[in-house]
C-alpha cells in the first residue's frame, strides 16, 4: 500500500464577489433581522428542512418582536394521522425499503388551518414570523428564508435520537428514521425547497448545532451559478461497517471512532454537501441544490433531458483492506426498482480497485452448472439460521488487483472481498442492496443485519455464470488514444449501464474533450495533478491522491497536467 495521502477532509470552494450578507450565530443574525424589518408590518417567514433544530430559529428570529408567532408544524396533520398515511407508502413490515413518495409537503397541512393563520395575519398591525415545515405554506412571506441542514447531519442527529418529523414513532431504528427520510421526507421537503431556492432573500445554514450561519440570497444563487462552471469537490463523510477495514483511517488520517472505516461517500451530491467559502465565511449547503439551480449547466442539456434534476453518477468507496467481506448482494432490475418503488432507474455499478492486499478477490455471478433449486434452498436455509451458506460451491470467487475495474450491472450477484479497496463507481439510486448473505455475522450494535432474499430472488440473473462474466464483466479495458505521454483507456461499463468509464494515464498534459456530459474524476495513482482549463474558463484546480472531484459540463474542454505519473479515472454519462 501507498503512503498516506494528503487528501483535503473538508475542501473549500472560494467564491468571488464581496457584495454580499453574511452573519454567523444568532444574536447577528436576528439583531440584523431585526434592522430589516424595522419594526413595520411585515411578515418574516422561515421554511425550515425536516431536522432543523426549530428551537434555534425560534430563538434568532425572536429578536424581531413579532406582535404574531406562527408555528406552521402545528398546521399539519397530527403525528398519528401522519404515520397511518405513511404506513402503505413505507412498507412498514420492511425495514429498508419504502416506495418513493409522489405526496407533496401541502398534502399533510390541513386547508383550513392555513386559511386561519392567513386571517390572522391579516389582523396583525406589526411584524409577523411564520417558521417551521411548511411555513412558506401559510405565506411566501415580505422576507423569505430558508432554513437548510445537510443529508448526513441529519442521519447524525438521527442516530443521536432525532425523531422524524411529526411521528408518533419516536424511538425506531436508526434505519427506519432514514428510510421515512429518504422515501418520504426529504422528497417533499426538496420539492418545496427547489422552488423557494430561486426566491429567497436569504439562506440559513443550520447544519452545524448552535453557530447557524446566514447569506443572502443573491449572493448565494450568484455562488452556486460559480461553481456551476468550474471543477469541484464535495465535503465527504466516512462511516463505520462491520466488514470495515483501516485504508482510509491510514491514508485520510482519519479520527479514531473506535472501530474501522468501511464507506466513504465522496461524491454523491443527493448524500454530500458543498463547503462555499465567501472571503472565509462558510456556508455548508447540500450539493443537491446546486443540482436544482444549475442543473443544465452542471450536467449538460442531453443528461439534464435525460435525468431532470437529479445527478445520475455516484462515486464512494469501500474498505475492506484489513477487515471483511461485504455481504453477498444483488441489486434490482430496472423494471423491479419501477414497478415497486417507484425509481426511474436503478443501482447498476462497479469496483475499481484502487488498492488490493495480496489475495484480494471479488464474488461474482453463479458458477456454471449450479443448480438453482439447490442454492434457493441454501439461501433460504441460511437466512433460517439452519446453515452457514456455502458461496464458495455456488458463487465465483475472482482475484483482483489494483487498477482492475469490474463491471456489476444489476442483476448480478457480487460482494467484495476482504482486502480490497474499492473505488465505486455507479448509478446514483444508492439503498437499493438485497442481501442474499452476511457471513454469519452480526452487525456493530450485536443485531442481524436486514436480509432480502426473496427480493433478491427476483432479481438474480442466472445466466451470469462463469464464462458470462468472464466474457463480460472482467478485463474490458481498451485504448482508446495513446501518444509518447499519455494513454487513455476506456474500461466500462456494461452495456446494460448508462455510464462509461476513461482511465487517463499521463505524466505531461492530457486534453480531455467532452461528449455534453458532467465528469465525475478521481485520482486514482499519483499524489496529485492539475486540473487546467486551456481556454481559462476556471482557475487551476489542484487535486489530490484518491480525491474524487467533479467537472460540470459548461467548463468546458479541460487539461490534467502531472510531472509524475498518474492516472485518473472519469466517468460520464454514455451518449
Amino acid at each position: 500500500m501507498s503512503a498516506q495521502s494528503n487528501y483535503v477532509r473538508f475542501p473549500t470552494i472560494d467564491i468571488s464577489g464581496t457584495n454580499y450578507v453574511f452573519r454567523q450565530e444568532a444574536a447577528p443574525i436576528g439583531e440584523y433581522m431585526q434592522q430589516i424589518v424595522g419594526g413595520n408590518k411585515k411578515i418574516v417567514t422561515v421554511e425550515c428542512y425536516p431536522g432543523v433544530n426549530q428551537d434555534e430559529i425560534l430563538n434568532i428570529f425572536s429578536r424581531i418582536n413579532p406582535e404574531l408567532v406562527i408555528h406552521s408544524d402545528d398546521l399539519a396533520f397530527e403525528p398519528e394521522k401522519m404515520d397511518a398515511l405513511l404506513e402503505q407508502d413505507l412498507m412498514p413490515t420492511d425495514p429498508v425499503f419504502g416506495i418513493m413518495t409522489v405526496r407533496e409537503l401541502k398534502d399533510y397541512f390541513y386547508p383550513q388551518r392555513l386559511e386561519q393563520a392567513r386571517a390572522a395575519i391579516q389582523n396583525v398591525a406589526g411584524v409577523v414570523l411564520v417558521y417551521g415545515v411548511g411555513a412558506s405554506l401559510v405565506h411566501p412571506g415580505d422576507v423569505q428564508i430558508v432554513a437548510d441542514i445537510t443529508r448526513w447531519e441529519i442521519q447524525l442527529r438521527y442516530r443521536r435520537g432525532m425523531s422524524n418529523w411529526r411521528t408518533c414513532q419516536t424511538d425506531l431504528p436508526k434505519l427506519k428514521k432514514y428510510k421515512r427520510g429518504f422515501f418520504a421526507e426529504w422528497r417533499w421537503a426538496d420539492r418545496v425547497k427547489d422552488k423557494l431556492l430561486h426566491t429567497m432573500d436569504f439562506y440559513l445554514d443550520m447544519t452545524t448545532e448552535g453557530k447557524p450561519a446566514m447569506i443572502d440570497g443573491a449572493s448565494y444563487r450568484a455562488a452556486l451559478l460559480q461553481v456551476s462552471a468550474q471543477p469541484f469537490r464535495l465535503v465527504p463523510y466516512f462511516d463505520p461497517g462491520v466488514w470495515g477495514g483501516n485504508w482510509m483511517k491510514e491514508k485520510f488520517a482519519l479520527p479514531e471512532n473506535g472501530s474501522n472505516y468501511a464507506w466513504s461517500f465522496d461524491g454523491v451530491p443527493e448524500e454530500n454537501s458543498l463547503l462555499l467559502s465567501f472571503e472565509g465565511h462558510l456556508i455548508q449547503t447540500p450539493a443537491l441544490n446546486l443540482v436544482y439551480q444549475q442543473p443544465r449547466r452542471l450536467l449538460g442539456e442531453h443528461v439534464h433531458a435525460r435525468f431532470g434534476k437529479e445527478f445520475p453518477i455516484r462515486f464512494d468507496m469501500l474498505d475492506t483492506i484489513n477487515g471483511q467481506n461485504l455481504s453477498l448482494q444483488v441489486h434490482p432490475l430496472t423494471e423491479y426498482i419501477q414497478q415497486n418503488f417507484n425509481m426511474h432507474y436503478t443501482q447498476d455499478e462497479s469496483y475499481y480497485i484502487l488498492d488490493a492486499q495480496e489475495g484480494s478477490s471479488v464474488w461474482l455471478g453463479v458458477k456454471t452448472g449450479v443448480n438453482q433449486e439447490k442454492m434457493t434452498n441454501d439461501l433460504r436455509a441460511a437466512q433460517a439460521g439452519k446453515l452457514s451458506f456455502p458461496a464458495h460451491k455456488y458463487i465465483n470467487h475472482v482475484p483482483v488487483k489494483k487498477h482492475d475495474h469490474v463491471l456489476i450491472p444489476a442483476g448480478t450477484l457480487h460482494c467484495s472481498g476482504a482486502g480490497t479497496m474499492v473505488l465505486e463507481i455507479s448509478a446514483t439510486p444508492y439503498i437499493f442492496t438485497f442481501k442474499m448473505w452476511d457471513w454469519d455475522r452480526v452487525d456493530l450494535d450485536g443485531k442481524p443485519r436486514p436480509i432480502h432474499v426473496e427480493r433478491g430472488l427476483e432479481n438474480i440473473q442466472w445466466e451470469r455464470d462463469t464464462e458470462w462474466i468472464k466474457k463480460e464483466l472482467l478485463h474490458q479495458d481498451t485504448v482508446v488514444y495513446q501518444d509518447a505521454h499519455t494513454i487513455i483507456e476506456k474500461t466500462g461499463l456494461h452495456e446494460r449501464e448508462f455510464i462509461d468509464t476513461f482511465r487517463i494515464s499521463t505524466d505531461d498534459k492530457a486534453t480531455v474533450k467532452r461528449n455534453g456530459s458532467v465528469h465525475v474524476l478521481n485520482l486514482v495513482e499519483g499524489a496529485q495533478a492539475k486540473i487546467v482549463s486551456p481556454t481559462n474558463a476556471f482557475k487551476p484546480f489542484t487535486v489530490h491522491y484518491a480525491e474524487t472531484f467533479i467537472l460540470p459540463q459548461s467548463a468546458g474542454e479541460y487539461r490534467i497536467e502531472a510531472d509524475k505519473p498518474i492516472k485518473v479515472i472519469m466517468a460520464c454519462v454514455r451518449r
